[in-house]
C-alpha cells in the first residue's frame, strides 16, 4: 500500500508533413487559433491510412473537430509486426540512448504544453487548467523514465547452500499492447510508453476512440525525438473487440498494459490467459473519502474539491463516496456544498471555466441516471442533480445526502456527483470504506496523526492519501487491490 502524507505533516516527524496530417482549428470563445495536427495511424515509422475514418467531436458543442484513420485487419497486423520486428535491435540498444530519447520527448512536451492543453480540453471536454495540469504530469512521467532507464536492477548473491552463485538480470518482456482510456488521454499514454521505452520494449498504442488527437500529438513527439521506426505503433481499430482479441492471441504479444473500466478488464484478463500474457490493469475505482471528527473541516474541504473535481470526477482516482462523522457532518456538508455550487460550469476553453463538458452525451446521461436513481432511493439533493438546457455534456456540481444502503454508493460516478454518508464510530467508517469490490485509492483527514495511519492501513485500498486531496506521483507505485486492478 501506498501512503502520502501531506507536507506540513512531514515537516512535524522529519524536518522535512500535411499529406500525413490534418489541421485543427480552434475556434469561439474569444481564441482563434490553429496548430497541425497528425490524424493518420502510425506503424513502423510512418503515419499512414486506414481503412476508413472516425469524426472526433468536442463535447462541449457536439461539433466535430478531426477524422482520424481507422485501423483495418492489415494495419492492426502491420503494427504487431513492425514491433515484433524492431523489438531485437532495440532490446539491446543502450539504455543511455533509451533515455536521451525520453529526455528530449519530455521536452519537446513542455515546449508544447498549451497546443496539447487545447487538444485535450476541445476532444475530452475538461477545463483548460485541468488539462494543462495533466499535461505537466504527463510529461513528468517521460522525465522520470528517461531518469530511470539507465538504473535497470540486478542482483548477485550467493546461494542458501553455499555451492553456488545466482546472478538476476532483468530483460524487456517484449511486444507490449497499450490500451488507454479517455479521461486522461495525455498521462496514460506517457505512463505506458515512459516505461517501456526505458525498458526496452516496442509497443502497439491504442488510445480511447473518444479522445485520439492527444494520443497522435504525444507519438508524433516520440517520432521527432528519435524513437527508431517500430518501437512505438498507433492503431485505432475499427472493430475494437475482436481486433484486440486477435492481437491478444498473437504469440508476437507477450504483454498487455490496460487502463479502464473493471467490466472490461475482466474480458482482457480472459483473453491474455490463454498464452499466459503479463498483464498490467488499472480498473475501475470507488474511492472513499473519510472524513474524521477531529479534521480540520477547512482542511477537508478544500481537499474533497481537489478530490473530486479535478478533471471534472472523471478519475478512476476521484473522490467518489464522502463518508463524514455525523457530528461534523452538517458543517462539512454545507460548506463542502457551497465550494461546489461556486464552479464555473462553461466550454473547457471558456475564460474562467472550472467545470467543463462530460466526454459525450452518452457519459453525461449516465451520470444523470445514477443521480435519478440515488433520489429515488431516498437520496436527498443539496445542491444540483438536473440536467441543464442547450447543447453540451454538461452536468453541474452535484452534492446529495444518502443513507448507507443507497445504490449510488456501489457505483463509480465518472462526474461531478458527491454523494454524502455519515457514521459514528471509526469501525463504522472503515466498514463503509471497504463496502465495495473496488480497492484503488481512498482518501482520510484527520489530525490525528496516529489515527489517521491506523485509519488507512484498515482501509482495502492500494492506496491512501492523508491529508491530501491527490496521490498520483510519477515516482510513487501506483495502483489498487480487489477488483480495482492487478501490478503497479
Amino acid at each position: 500500500m501506498c501512503v502520502l502524507l501531506k507536507s506540513h505533516w512531514l515537516r512535524r516527524i522529519i524536518s522535512p508533413s500535411l499529406s500525413h496530417s490534418g489541421i485543427l482549428a480552434i475556434f469561439g470563445w474569444r481564441m482563434l487559433t490553429s496548430v497541425q495536427l497528425k490524424t493518420d495511424l502510425y506503424i513502423d515509422g510512418a503515419w499512414v491510412k486506414g481503412e476508413k475514418t472516425l469524426p472526433v467531436h468536442n463535447p462541449a458543442n457536439n461539433q466535430v473537430i478531426a477524422e482520424v484513420q481507422l485501423a483495418g485487419d492489415k494495419e492492426c497486423e502491420a503494427a504487431v509486426t513492425a514491433a515484433h520486428n524492431a523489438f531485437p535491435s532495440w532490446a539491446k540498444t543502450a539504455p543511455r540512448v533509451r533515455a536521451e530519447i525520453l529526455r528530449k520527448a519530455f521536452e519537446l512536451m513542455v515546449a508544447e504544453s498549451d497546443q496539447i492543453a487545447k487538444i485535450i480540453s476541445m476532444e475530452n471536454g475538461k477545463v483548460l487548467s485541468d488539462a494543462k495540469g495533466e499535461v505537466a504530469y504527463a510529461a513528468e512521467f517521460f522525465r522520470w523514465f528517461s531518469e530511470e532507464a539507465v538504473r535497470t536492477p540486478g542482483d548477485f548473491r550467493a546461494a542458501p547452500s553455499g555451492d553456488k552463485r545466482i546472478l538476476v538480470t532483468h530483460q524487456p518482456i517484449g511486444v507490449s499492447l497499450l490500451i488507454t482510456p479517455w479521461n486522461f488521454p495525455a498521462a496514460m499514454a506517457t505512463r505506458k510508453i515512459g516505461p517501456a521505452i526505458a525498458a526496452g520494449c516496442t509497443m502497439i498504442l491504442k488510445p480511447a476512440s473518444e479522445t485520439p488527437l492527444t494520443a497522435l500529438w504525444i507519438v508524433d513527439i516520440l517520432e521527432r525525438a528519435g524513437v527508431p521506426k517500430g518501437v512505438v505503433n498507433l492503431i485505432l481499430p475499427s472493430k475494437t473487440g475482436e481486433q484486440i482479441s486477435k492481437m491478444l492471441h498473437d504469440p508476437r504479444v507477450r504483454n498487455l498494459s490496460f487502463t479502464g473500466s473493471t467490466e472490461v478488464g475482466r474480458t482482457l484478463l480472459k483473453e491474455s490467459a490463454d498464452h499466459v500474457l503479463r498483464t498490467s490493469m488499472e480498473l475501475g475505482g470507488n474511492a472513499p473519502f473519510v472524513v474524521l471528527e477531529d479534521a480540520d473541516i477547512e482542511e477537508a474541504v478544500k481537499g474533497a474539491m481537489i478530490a473530486k473535481m479535478r478533471n471534472g470526477g472523471a478519475a478512476c482516482t476521484a473522490a467518489n463516496r464522502f463518508i463524514v462523522a455525523k457530528k461534523i457532518a452538517n458543517e462539512f456538508t454545507t460548506k463542502f456544498a457551497k465550494a461546489m455550487s461556486d464552479l464555473k460550469v462553461a466550454p473547457g476553453l471558456e475564460d474562467g471555466a472550472q467545470l467543463g463538458a462530460s466526454v459525450s452525451i452518452k457519459e453525461r446521461n449516465k451520470i444523470a441516471e445514477l443521480v435519478d436513481s440515488s433520489v429515488k432511493a431516498g437520496g436527498t439533493l443539496t445542491i444540483g442533480g438536473q440536467v441543464p438546457t442547450g447543447e453540451g455534456a454538461f452536468y453541474p456540481a452535484t452534492v446529495i445526502e444518502v443513507n448507507k444502503e443507497n445504490p449510488i454508493l456501489n457505483h463509480e460516478v465518472f462526474g461531478p456527483v458527491a454523494p454524502v454518508v455519515t457514521f459514528e464510530t471509526d469501525q463504522e467508517a472503515i466498514a463503509l470504506a471497504n463496502a465495495t469490490e473496488y480497492g484503488l485509492i481512498s482518501y482520510v483527514y484527520s489530525q490525528d496523526l496516529k489515527r489517521a495511519i491506523r485509519t488507512a492501513e484498515a482501509i482495502e485500498s492500494g492506496m491512501v492519501a492523508i491529508n491530501r486531496g491527490v496521490i498520483s506521483d510519477p515516482a510513487a507505485p501506483f495502483g489498487g487491490v480487489k477488483q480495482s486492478g492487478l501490478d503497479r
